[in-house]
């Protein structure tokens, strides 16, 4: 017997759960102007989350996917990704989306159940919404390819939740960009709960990076609650991905902090104690206290941003809500690109109808 290879998966942290930085982290940060600003993102996409699932719970908007406690995943990985690269997005982006472009407007208005709010035309490096689960991972791969065709010197991130691993999409689509050398990067929001079923359910796998060694790339497990390290592994994936076309796995560890959507109710199969003892390395507190430690936030900025972003939201909030519904007739609009005639005849006849 001889052993013919051999992996390893690395783990990237450089703000520990006490708030403590390494001193290898890197440049950026170094720089306080920069984790004051992804601070503020953070806390801006959490008050907006905790507004849409008041909506949701006083009927003025549909089912939600919260964010909560994954906010460095998302605001990492807007910040860390290049304007013109192409992003993929699953149905718990909206902080990601938001930061690229997206009017935030728009994103309650598509939870609103109105299709209008899925646009995304301007700009148009964003693709829209994935609610079934695994087919963006395709996509992204499709769109991988289109830009190696194209000869374009730019890269493509799609992102998906732990669930999302066990889906056959998933391995198929890694399986082709390591076999063709994709400019891809796979993001693993690794969350711990596909809806009601645990991470130690859903593979035997120790860690969902590995899956990269099977397509013959490389994977790495990152701290999900440390925006340092979800922001630099962004930042160097994608690199990586335009420059060499060599795609990469990131799998962020960290945890739901809500029910799966508004539409669950996750005290049914969740432990009573594992958002008290996760919530301990949750990453908006854990920056706030290293900034203030480094005497970049005070009490009184803490103060003035949370009513700066409340303010914010409400005004996204009153726009939103004075935006008319859609006509009946749009339900045949967002469908095909060319209507069936049996469908044709039927708008037709809801148009005859005024609606």
């Amino acid at each position: 017997m001889k052993i013919v290879a051999q992996f390893e998966i690395p783990y990237y942290q450089y703000l520990n759960e006490q708030s403590e930085l390494a001193s290898d982290a890197p440049d950026f940060a170094q720089n306080p102007e920069h984790l004051v600003r992804l601070y503020c993102d953070m806390v801006m996409s959490r008050t907006f989350d905790t507004k849409a699932i008041a909506l949701q719970r006083t009927g003025k908007m549909g089912t939600y996917p919260s964010i909560r406690g994954q906010e460095a995943v998302f605001i990492g990985i807007g910040d860390g990704m290049p304007k013109d690269d192409i992003f993929i997005p699953y149905y718990r982006d909206s902080a990601t989306l938001i930061q690229r472009g997206v009017n935030p407007v728009d994103i309650l208005l598509y939870w609103g159940g109105d299709e209008r709010g899925n646009l995304f035309a301007d700009p148009n490096n964003n693709f829209p919404y994935t609610v079934p689960i695994g087919t963006q991972i395709l996509h992204a791969a499709g769109v991988a390819t289109a830009l190696n065709i194209r000869k374009q010197k730019r890269a493509v991130l799609t992102v998906c939740g732990d669930g999302g691993t066990s889906e056959g999409d998933f391995y198929e689509a890694m399986n082709v960009a390591g076999i063709w050398k994709l400019p891809v990067v796979f993001v693993v929001s690794n969350n711990q709960w596909a809806i009601s079923v645990p991470r130690s359910e859903q593979t035997a796998a120790k860690t969902i990076a590995q899956k990269a060694i099977a397509a013959g790339f490389s994977g790495e497990q990152v701290d999900g609650n440390d925006i340092i390290a979800v922001r630099c592994r962004i930042a160097e994936a994608m690199k990586k991905a335009r420059e060499q076309q060599e795609p990469t796995l990131l799998e962020m560890v960290c945890y739901r902090q809500s029910d799966h959507t508004t539409a669950d109710d996750a005290s049914r199969y969740e432990p009573g104690h594992s958002r008290a003892e996760e919530w301990k390395k949750e990453p908006i507190l854990r920056l706030r206290n290293y900034l203030e430690t480094i005497q970049a936030w005070s009490p009184g900025q803490e103060e003035t941003l949370l009513a700066d972003c409340t303010q914010q939201v409400e005004k996204i909030v009153q726009e939103y809500l004075a935006i008319p519904p859609a006509p009946a007739v749009s339900i045949f609009d967002h469908l095909y690109e060319t209507l069936p005639e049996a469908y044709a005849d039927q708008r037709e006849m809801l148009l005859n109808q005024g609606a």
